[in-house]
């Protein structure tokens, strides 16, 4: 008995993620820290030396433009009115944004060229606290001591053709929000994950043609799901790739019912990039769910991994806030599980991956196992995992062995789990990880011009109302590797 929770301690140390608080491939990765310089600054001046304009409305049109209206962001933020357009032209902005009105599109003229800088210092490049269908598209952050662009508490978002790069916690952030999309954005640099959703459920929420790399984590999400979709996406060179994982730390858990179909998930060994603690535990991975449930893992392309394509273990959560909900309360929205008191545990709990869909993903080039399915303190036959139509091509497909004759989906399996053998977490928990790298000065590739976003000067107002946009899940293939 001990030794079992010796065991399950230390496998459940693997994955986890924190949060406290694009199809195209244009990069590649890079050896030396690039400047860190401001790019695009042909523009007007850095705003906070700029006068004040005469102007302090926006036009009868409902457009605000920075800076020829307002010399901040901040400032045309603070005069728009529900359905207002802010245009920001080409420029480096020192600036910190709040955002607290509903339902006002924010748009740079030019992607690459409008640059919001934190120069090491400012927080977050925009952040929406509590507004209802603010859209942020067309920019780049940079330098943010925590969050490129951060969205909390909001019923209807949209982040669209948005760069994060080289920000001290998450790039594109998304905590205790709904009805939202993610789409067109490029992230690099960030210790925690490039892309973030937490702590919704059912969150109702698209994430598509998005690149993320060199970060700690590639995705992570924390108590979330529902109606949540990572599609269309390239997740590389990160020390692991996407992460949806449960804990108490955060409520609505646990994290849920996550498609994850059609995306190129590769070479996440990445040695030199900034790192959380869980970030270095869970390196060399391609999709790791941790302690998540009823997922569905389907017609990825998935190859490169020290260990494992696709994992799920458990979490070891040990200063939990609550006890581990039962199987009931696995169907509670977040606003209903959020009535529930908690319960002191009194000790730590440990969280299993239950019920998780993994069918029809091709992998390959994984120096351990193409799948890893290894629970903590339960009996492996009742963890209800299923496995269909997977692709092998590493020299050891799944551990347990045959996990496909013997946890079928929409079938009944057959073969002896005894027989199937388990895979060996100590080897794993000995291994010993390059540490995490400063996020100002960790090596990441240079910043490349990304797509700009059609007719940013022309195009109205897009407020994020009824969203996200309908996507066919049945119509998605598995892509094939990209050179």
């Amino acid at each position: 008995m001990k030794k079992t929770i010796a065991a399950a301690i230390a496998v459940a140390l693997l994955a986890a993620c924190g949060g406290d608080d694009e199809a195209a491939d244009t990069t590649t990765p890079g050896t030396e820290a690039p400047d860190t310089s401001p790019v695009g600054t042909d523009g007007p001046p850095v705003t906070d030396s700029m006068p004040a304009p005469d102007t302090t409305e926006g036009g009868a049109d409902g457009v605000l433009n920075v800076p020829d209206d307002f010399a901040t962001i901040q400032a045309a933020v603070d005069a728009a009115a529900p359905g207002d357009l802010i245009l920001i032209a080409p420029g480096t902005y020192n600036e910190a944004v709040n955002v607290v009105t509903d339902e006002i599109t924010i748009r740079g003229l030019d992607r690459n060229e409008v640059v919001l800088d934190g120069n090491f210092e400012l927080d977050n490049g925009i952040r929406v606290l509590g507004a209802k269908g603010v859209t942020v598209e067309n920019m780049t952050a940079i330098n943010y001591t925590a969050n490129g662009f951060f969205w909390t508490g909001s019923d209807g978002y949209r982040g669209s053709y948005l760069t994060a790069y080289r920000t001290g916690d998450y790039g594109v952030y998304a905590f205790d929000s709904i009805n939202g999309q993610l789409d067109h954005i490029y992230a690099a640099g960030s210790p925690d994950a490039g892309i973030y959703i937490g702590n919704c459920y059912p969150c109702n929420t698209v994430i598509t043609d998005v690149v993320s790399e060199h970060n700690g984590l590639g995705y992570s999400g924390t108590n979330s799901g529902g109606d949540l979709f990572i599609v269309n996406s390239v997740f590389r060179f990160n020390r692991a790739g996407v992460v949806p994982n449960s804990g108490s730390y955060e409520l609505c858990y646990p994290e849920r019912e996550t498609t994850i179909v059609g995306n190129l998930i590769y070479s996440n060994n990445q040695p030199d990039t900034p790192a959380i603690d869980v970030a270095l535990l869970a390196m060399g991975n391609g999709i790791v769910v941790a302690g998540g449930i009823r997922n569905t893992i389907e017609r990825n392309q998935i190859w490169d991994h020290d260990k494992a394509g696709i994992a799920l273990v458990p979490f070891l959560e040990e200063d939990p806030n609550d006890e581990l909900p039962t199987t009931d309360e696995w169907e509670l929205t977040c606003d209903e599980a959020k009535q529930i008191r908690p319960v002191d545990p009194e000790g730590a709990i440990i969280w299993e991956s239950y019920e998780n869909r993994v069918v029809g993903n091709e992998l390959s080039e994984h120096r351990q196992y193409d799948i890893i399915m290894a629970p903590a303190a339960i009996d492996i036959t009742t963890m209800n995992n299923c496995f269909a139509g997977n692709v092998f091509g590493s020299a050891a497909a799944t551990a347990p062995a045959d996990l496909e004759t013997l946890a079928p989906c929409d079938a009944e399996g057959t073969g002896d789990w005894a027989a199937a053998g388990t895979y060996d977490i100590f080897a794993w928990l000995a291994e010993e990880h390059p540490p995490s790298v400063d996020w100002k000065t960790a090596p990441l590739p240079d910043l490349e011009p990304q797509d700009n976003m059609p007719d940013a000067a022309s195009a109205p107002a897009s407020p994020a109302v009824g969203l996200p946009a309908p996507i066919d899940i049945d119509a998605i293939t598995v892509p094939a590797k990209t050179a």
